[in-house]
């Protein structure tokens, strides 16, 4: 994901292992390239989304899409979070680091978020180990529930978390059958203070660090 939000973090802090999926099939339709910041105009929301070149490209991995860099989408997102936030209470204690990251040259997609999600791991004190599927020594093998199989099986887990749509598709049977428990997320978001005024939820993590800080933000996905 593109700046995540709480929930995803949830499931991080509860992890032992957390396999960075850059190897999936790209999908504008995810939440790969996208996300919500809280703003006071309008619906209360903006999307904020990284353009990429992957039309037409059928199946492209994550890692594989390249990111539109002939737009101004660094400008656009950096002035987008430092207007929205810039009267948060933790302004001051983050906007540095956007403007260096929003500074830097990102070719690849993936590159992009796993640099901003290691930064909200840190930020939280999540201990957990990350691993990047494109680093794996293995192939996995099948979809959806299959490859996530597959890839317990072959990492050793014990147990996986998955999201809550996972319900959707995760043959329990088949988990069950390999010694594998499986729990499907459960995240109900917490209110806080929003600079910008009624609560609204499901923006990106970064909402809750400007409004709380990192350890109240920690707090409420622990």
């Amino acid at each position: 994901m593109y700046l995540p939000y709480l929930g995803h973090f949830e499931k991080l802090a509860k992890s032992d292992v957390f396999v960075y999926m850059d190897t999936l099939s790209y999908s504008k339709w995810n939440w790969f390239s996208r996300n919500k910041i809280r703003v006071k105009y309008g619906e209360g929301w903006l999307w904020l989304a990284v353009p990429v070149l992957a039309g037409g490209k059928f199946n492209q991995k994550i890692n594989e899409v390249k990111i539109d860099n002939d737009q101004k989408w660094k400008k656009r997102h950096f002035k987008a979070i430092e207007c929205s936030y810039s009267k948060a209470p933790y302004y001051k204690e983050y906007i540095d680091f956007f403007k260096e990251a929003y500074s830097k040259e990102w070719m690849f997609l993936s590159d992009l978020n796993e640099y901003f999600l290691r930064f909200f791991i840190k930020e939280l004190e999540i201990q957990v180990k990350f691993i990047k599927a494109s680093e794996l020594k293995f192939d996995l093998d099948g979809v959806a529930s299959d490859r996530v199989l597959d890839l317990c099986k072959k990492m050793e887990c014990d147990m996986f978390i998955f999201g809550k749509d996972g319900k959707l598709y995760a043959k329990a049977e088949d988990f069950k059958k390999s010694n594998i428990k499986i729990v499907f997320q459960d995240f109900k978001h917490p209110e806080y203070p929003q600079v910008q005024g009624k609560f609204i939820p499901y923006m990106s993590v970064i909402d809750a660090l400007f409004n709380i800080g990192g350890q109240e933000t920690r707090a409420l996905i622990t």
